[in-house]
């Protein structure tokens, strides 16, 4: 209680951290993009990050263990942090729908679920400039939606609906971490440990598998970025971000995410977006910023 009480948030770390993240996740959706594409499945991504960052993670999980956390919150970080199941959310839905549509539906709906949450557990209402943002981001969403069912149909509404799901998983941990005063390590073993020992065999014995079918090189890359960027670097900087900004800032630096992973994807995937999804993208990145103003 007297470490909590004293606790001083350092801003400038919280920022840093939020930049890294934007990194690493614009990363994420495009390289995660590249693999899906190869003979790799969403359940053959994710099996290969929490091999990585369950192996790294786990020799700590004794002394990092937060024994603080009651069982139900453990429960709901496990679950709903950067793991299995939001992996295979997001893996499932680059399957379905190009890099663009990743980033502005799973980073652009993630803020307004984090913002949903602060109000309806913290009683923190949002201001008029974050409910300007918020309908400024549905307007985006919506335009770059009705672009993607006009060229990509079905498949494309699939992928949006995976990342909408996702980002609503990864809010709940988001507000957790703040909620709950979780560190960067508790965080860590948290996520890696328990998602890495329960998924793990599921994949190897129960899922289908396209290792066979894929070169050694694409399988090590995809190991070691997936298992060393989100798996382990990102989880660290998330916690950091959210202790010493706060849920909402944290989830609104996702602002970058939707234009940083679409130029990315350019010349990594040569996906480029049409006009449309250009203007739906700038859309959707204004009204994040409007929604990362928060008032002091």
């Amino acid at each position: 209680m007297k470490s909590q009480s004293a606790f001083v948030p350092n801003r400038n770390l919280g920022i840093a951290s939020a930049i890294g993240v934007l990194f690493i996740w614009s990363g994420f959706i495009v390289f995660s993009r590249a693999g899906v594409t190869t003979s790799l499945t969403p359940a053959d991504m994710t099996g290969l990050r929490f091999l990585v960052a369950g192996s790294i993670t786990l020799p700590f999980l004794l002394k990092w263990w937060p024994r603080h956390l009651p069982f139900h919150a453990v429960c709901l970080m496990c679950l709903c942090g950067p793991g299995a199941f939001y992996s295979m959310l997001m893996y499932w839905g680059l399957n379905e729908a190009s890099a663009a549509y990743a980033g502005v539906f799973s980073n652009g709906a993630l803020p307004i679920f984090t913002v949903i949450l602060v109000a309806v557990f913290a009683a923190t209402l949002p201001d008029k400039r974050q409910i300007v943002g918020i309908v400024v981001i549905v307007a985006g969403a919506l335009l770059l939606g009705s672009a993607g069912f006009l060229t990509g149909g079905k498949n494309v509404a699939v992928g949006i609906g995976l990342f909408l799901s996702a980002s609503a998983v990864l809010s709940i941990y988001i507000f957790g971490v703040r909620q709950w005063q979780v560190t960067p390590r508790q965080a860590l073993v948290l996520v890696n440990v328990p998602n890495a020992i329960l998924f793990l065999p599921v994949w190897l014995f129960m899922l289908p598998s396209g290792l066979e079918d894929t070169s050694m090189a694409t399988i090590a890359f995809q190991a070691a970025y997936q298992g060393l960027g989100p798996g382990f670097v990102a989880v660290i900087l998330f916690a950091l971000a959210a202790t010493h900004l706060g849920p909402t800032a944290t989830a609104g630096f996702s602002a970058a995410v939707p234009a940083s992973a679409a130029v990315l994807a350019i010349p990594v995937l040569g996906e480029t977006p049409d006009v449309r999804e250009w203007i739906g993208i700038f859309i959707v990145t204004v009204g994040l910023s409007l929604l990362v103003m928060k008032r002091s």
